[in-house]
């Protein structure tokens, strides 16, 4: 007969070897998934909720106010419009929009749209390509350069309108031209955009560019038809902060092309709306609501891009 060995008993795991034996432990949540959260949560939801309608509440008074006619606006606020429905009108902007009216608004509005969109289309493109050569192309000092870049954004565009002005129109002959706003706006641009945009390039994956020289393409196509449709994002986040900054831009403009009907921007003629002696009050809103309605129908169009050419390159995880 053989004999059945005896089994030997299991010993009792003590909490230590418990500790040890156990599966490791998720690993701490993202920065962004905690972000995340955050915005989410139902105290979060009401204080954007409040903050909105604080933020909204002049816009409306304006709106209100521009319907409203002189006599309307001296004799009591915007909150009061409803109880008085006879007080509404268009005639404030019929007199803000007609060419031959004392406000003529039209002219100014063309000015602005040529001066906005070539200061809005020439920053990204230059900054698009500088920001691709500080991600993808090695050079020496490239890490130096940016910083230096980076740090200009510090410097006020004050300090800067004198020196340039003296250059247009003494050593260059623009004088009162689009050039020089357009260059001027280029220029005070270019550090943030730079910035904006490279933060995105950066966290393309390199196999593209890898797999594009494989195949033969330069810097030129990689740029124009791999990169460059990816950049949406980053170029629609930046496209809006040019656009709000140029088109309600007054310095600038009044610097570089002063005050006259031909070249001058909507901002010069709003600031003159209100009168010599500041009783237009009716012309001054109906003219301000109309400037608005372009930069917000432009932020409406490219709010979904906005957020995440912001934080690119911002959180990880």
């Amino acid at each position: 007969m053989s004999t059945l060995e005896p089994v030997a008993m299991p010993e009792k795991i003590s909490p230590d070897m418990e500790k040890t034996t156990a599966k490791p432990r998720r690993k701490k949540k993202s920065l962004a998934g905690d972000a995340a959260r955050s915005i989410s949560s139902p105290w979060a939801s009401v204080a954007a909720i409040v903050i909105a309608v604080l933020w909204t509440i002049p816009t409306i008074g304006l709106l209100v106010t521009s319907f409203r006619d002189q006599r309307a606006i001296n004799r009591s606020g915007w909150w009061t419009a409803f109880g008085d429905p006879g007080a509404f009108t268009l005639e404030n902007y019929r007199q803000a929009l007609a060419p031959g009216s004392s406000a003529g608004l039209g002219q100014y509005f063309i000015n602005t749209i040529v001066i906005t969109i070539p200061a809005v289309a020439l920053p990204l493109f230059l900054a698009s390509l500088a920001a691709y050569a500080f991600a993808w192309m090695p050079f020496p000092g490239r890490d130096a350069l940016f910083v230096a870049v980076f740090a200009l954004q510090i410097v006020p565009l004050q300090v800067a309108l004198i020196p340039l002005l003296d250059i247009y129109v003494n050593k260059l002959g623009f004088g009162a031209s689009y050039w020089s706003v357009w260059l001027s706006h280029t220029i005070f641009a270019l550090p943030l955009a730079i910035f904006l945009i490279h933060n995105f390039m950066r966290e393309l994956p390199a196999e593209l560019m890898e797999a594009a020289r494989v195949d033969g393409a330069g810097h030129v196509t990689i740029f124009f038809k791999i990169l460059l449709p990816l950049l949406t994002p980053a170029l629609a986040a930046f496209g809006i902060f040019q656009f709000l900054w140029v088109w309600n831009d007054l310095l600038v403009s009044l610097v570089f092309l002063g005050g006259t009907p031909d070249v001058a921007p909507i901002t010069v003629r709003v600031a003159e709306l209100s009168g010599s002696r500041g009783s237009a009050w009716y012309l001054l809103s109906a003219g301000a609501f109309i400037s608005m309605i372009v930069p917000v129908a432009v932020f409406l169009a490219l709010q979904r891009y906005f957020v995440r050419g912001l934080l690119a390159g911002g959180l990880k995880g």
